[in-house]
């Protein structure tokens, strides 16, 4: 099976600007440059970008050879695609600290070593462009019909599309043209929402320069009633573990219901096809191993073996006490409650309520009874570093309480 085939068997696979060109050449003996775009609205990267960083791995782990794109120019303008009214405009300096966030969290899922991939900003071309040169050499060949018809300004044509935002697809459009002259890059991936734009690129290599070049976009992480993953009453799911805690993380996907388990399994694991397909096989209760299965694979490969172990029997310990999805118990801490930056043992287990006063707390711990994660409080002069939170209090085999930090502004 060759990398486009195994991208198509994990559901990674939804619009192709000429499948068996694309095909053929992923199956060459050439190691092929692609590139997909990843615009820093936020400080760190969600769900939706690790779905394009795990295409990048595959197609890496085939001997192809990724170029991760930062919008540090294009999030300047703000990509409307989707969207009903426009974004909000981040500057310099924000967009700046984004990338540096984006840049550390890539290169824990993408060889970035010598000739294994490549990472760009967009700003170091787009940001010393000369507008009127620009619009002669590459708007010119850009049809404002068509463009108004694309997918990606639909949405925004009923609140009024300000002309701002109309230079997104040529700025993205122009940054094909860029990579292909500079690197070679011949094909770009992205997410479905984005085909409109990627055509636009595509387009341009060939009226500009005469090049063939390809588009390939992947399905967006959908429930099965159609809905955006990566979302919780709390908001968006994050890779930065201080947005969403490894335990909140591994949590998210041992609850996705079970007509999502096995198609999450393909699209963002690299558990073998056929190792999936016997998951699939399971129905009601016993889905649930495919459900902590799931969740410590992604829960892993985010924020490593250890974090994922440590979620995993968290998470059972909750569920021993609470019963299959319980609720967790949770308390939020302020500055106020640390002392030099740390709460005692003593006073955590008061203020979650598992000890009705300080005499209580203290023969807990005296006792032996009291765990914070796996580590055993063995006197009270334990002490919880306001850093280490979020954390799991544990008292004996059916108490437990969260503790979090207050997030600051």
């Amino acid at each position: 099976m060759n990398v486009f085939q195994e991208l198509q068997a994990r559901n990674l696979v939804a619009q192709v600007t000429d499948p068996e060109k694309v095909e053929a050449l992923l199956a060459g003996a050439e190691p092929v440059k692609f590139y997909i775009g990843f615009d820093p609205t936020a400080d760190s990267l969600h769900i939706g970008h690790f779905v394009q960083a795990i295409v990048m791995s595959h197609m890496q782990k085939a001997g192809h050879i990724p170029i991760a794109l930062f919008g540090g120019g294009t999030a300047l303008i703000g990509d409307p695609s989707g969207r009903t009214d426009m974004r909000k405009m981040l500057t310099r300096a924000e967009i700046d600290h984004n990338i540096s966030c984006f840049r550390q969290q890539m290169a824990t899922m993408v060889d970035f070593s010598e000739g294994k991939a490549i990472m760009v900003n967009n700003a170091d071309w787009l940001l010393d462009l000369n507008y009127v040169q620009f619009l002669r050499e590459v708007g010119v060949h850009f049809s404002v019909n068509r463009m108004l018809a694309a997918e990606c300004y639909k949405a925004r044509l009923e609140k009024g599309l300000s002309f701002f935002e109309m230079n997104y697809m040529i700025m993205q459009s122009y940054d094909f043209l860029h990579l292909n002259r500079a690197f070679g890059a011949v094909l770009e991936m992205g997410g479905d929402d984005q085909w409109s734009n990627m055509i636009g690129g595509v387009e341009l290599c060939r009226r500009s320069d005469g090049k063939e070049v390809f588009a390939l976009t992947s399905n967006l992480l959908l429930t099965s009633e159609g809905k955006k993953m990566g979302k919780t009453e709390k908001g968006a799911v994050w890779l930065n573990p201080e947005r969403t805690s490894p335990y909140d993380f591994y949590q998210y996907w041992r609850n996705v219901a079970d007509a999502d388990v096995i198609n999450c399994m393909k699209m963002l694991t690299f558990l073998p096809l056929e190792e999936i397909a016997e998951y699939a096989k399971l129905q009601d209760a016993a889905l649930n191993a495919a459900k902590e299965k799931l969740a410590f694979e992604v829960t892993a490969l985010i924020h490593g073996q250890t974090e994922a172990q440590k979620a995993q029997e968290a998470a059972k310990a909750l569920f021993a006490g609470a019963g299959e999805g319980g609720s967790v118990p949770t308390t939020v801490l302020a500055d106020a409650d640390f002392t030099d930056g740390a709460i005692d043992i003593v006073t955590a287990l008061v203020q979650t309520g598992l000890a009705k006063s300080r005499g209580e707390a203290r023969r807990l711990v005296d006792q032996g009874g009291v765990f914070v994660d796996d580590a055993k409080a063995d006197s009270i002069a334990f002490a919880i570093a306001k850093e280490e939170l979020p954390v799991l209090l544990k008292k004996g085999k059916k108490g437990y309480h969260r503790l979090e930090k207050e997030m600051s502004e």
